[in-house]
């Protein structure tokens, strides 16, 4: 499964896609994390290419992913198009007020920024997105993300690990 996933600086993007990657290397699958951003990090673009694979994997470039999450507008106007015939695109509609007039993928929708901050999570929309990921996908084991969160959240910010997993949880809700 190719992942790639954007938006801006500051909003999780390389953290999400390394604990997706994480995930994919604890049940013991081939996997890549690519981060690529703008020079000015947080309020610049950032995104990321995540390859979770069978097989060896040829390039750790996802220029046609079969699983886009969009959290921005930039994001979501420049990558919608390559997504893969049959791939998804799970779109922040907190920030982005467009819909996808393409029939040929699936689109969700989720208010992840305002979920967020309504339930006091702010600045998890990017796990809120993980979590519909998961459930749409079942990109790993839901068990395997929460250790790959517990391998992925820092020591000196163990305290952030419980709120990140409640916003994946939020998120496969939905």
């Amino acid at each position: 499964m190719n992942i790639l996933l954007a938006g801006f600086g500051g909003q999780g993007v390389l953290f999400a896609g390394k604990v997706m990657a994480y995930s994919g290397l604890l049940e013991e699958k081939y996997v890549s994390w690519l981060p690529s951003y703008g020079p000015e990090m947080r309020g610049g673009t950032a995104n990321c290419s995540v390859c979770i694979s069978d097989q060896p994997i040829g390039s750790p470039l996802v220029l046609n992913p079969d699983v886009l999450i969009a959290m921005n507008l930039p994001s979501y106007d420049k990558f919608i198009d390559a997504v893969v015939p049959g791939g998804i695109a799970v779109i922040d509609s907190s920030l982005i007020n467009k819909k996808c007039d393409r029939t040929d993928i699936q689109c969700f929708y989720v208010p992840a920024t305002e979920l967020a901050d309504e339930k006091g999570l702010h600045g998890l929309a990017n796990n809120i997105i993980v979590g519909k990921v998961l459930k749409e996908t079942s990109f790993a084991k839901p068990e395997t993300v929460e250790a790959a969160m517990a391998k992925c959240v820092p020591a000196k910010k163990q305290h952030l690990l419980e709120p990140n997993l409640n916003a994946i949880k939020l998120g496969m809700s939905l």
